[in-house]
């Protein structure tokens, strides 16, 4: 973890704020940490993705209104306030709420200062839709496929914001671990994907396999790198560099 998040990304890593927590590794005001794998057979090994909410209680009233199972409101080492709820399929899903937002960490030699996406496997997309739609009020962003007339990503952005969540369509049920790293993945967004790369070979990376740079099926430069695990940390342009299949943009691009 400490060579792909810290030598080849170039995140500043940061004590563990959360119950269990290893390792977190800092990308601007966003994080991504670690754990042990409570089952080290198991071959989803995403814990959960966070939300940040400007009224952590507001939100839980909401949601229980809307007759979403809450947990009970936490407070973290960092001051900031938290609870847990399961989306339809049963992916964990935090809202926080920070006392302050954490800031941003230097430039350096970090690839990005930005987490754009996170993404994973979605069985039914209807199912998912009532939530993360009708509930909570995210926007398609981009949708395409690998086949004409298909839709196996569906990007949906957030209310407030540029970044989304990207279900995995059309996926086996129980996929395998070196699949499920695959679909179950985070993005970071980068302006120049040559420079990010050249970051990269500074750290002593080399394009080798499955970790290459190419233009997605939404025109954007994209480049795949995997943990440990085999999970996926996919770097992308902000923008795209030539039209996108099958739809077009719903939504506003991000940026640094």
């Amino acid at each position: 973890m400490e060579k792909l998040y810290g030598g080849l990304l170039g995140f500043e890593s940061a004590s563990p704020v959360e119950p269990g927590g290893l390792r977190r590794y800092m990308i601007g005001r966003q994080w991504v940490g670690y754990t042990a794998a409570p089952d080290p057979k198991a071959t989803d090994r995403m814990d959960h993705v966070a939300f940040t909410t400007d009224n952590i209680v507001a939100m839980r009233k909401y949601l229980a209104a809307n007759g979403v199972k809450v947990s009970q409101i936490q407070g973290r080492s960092d001051h900031s306030l938290s609870f847990l709820i399961a989306d339809p399929e049963g992916h964990r899903i935090e809202f926080v709420e920070r006392e302050k937002p954490e800031p941003p960490q230097s430039a350096g030699a970090a690839v990005s200062r930005h987490m754009i996406h996170t993404g994973f496997l979605v069985h039914s997309r209807d199912t998912e839709d009532h939530f993360y739609k009708d509930v909570l009020g995210f926007h398609l962003y981009w949708q395409g496929g690998d086949k004409p007339g298909t839709t196996d990503w569906a990007a949906m952005q957030v209310p407030e914001g540029t970044d989304w969540l990207e279900y995995m369509l059309n996926q086996p049920e129980h996929p395998d671990l070196q699949l499920m790293g695959v679909l179950n993945h985070i993005s970071v967004g980068v302006a120049d994907m040559k420079k990010a790369q050249a970051i990269l070979e500074s750290h002593g990376w080399k394009a080798h396999g499955d970790e290459a740079a190419e233009i997605g099926k939404d025109g954007k430069w994209q480049l795949d790198v995997f943990d440990p695990d085999l999970s996926r940390v996919e770097l992308m342009e902000f923008k795209p560099v030539q039209k996108p299949c099958c739809s077009d943009f719903q939504g506003p691009h991000p940026s640094e």
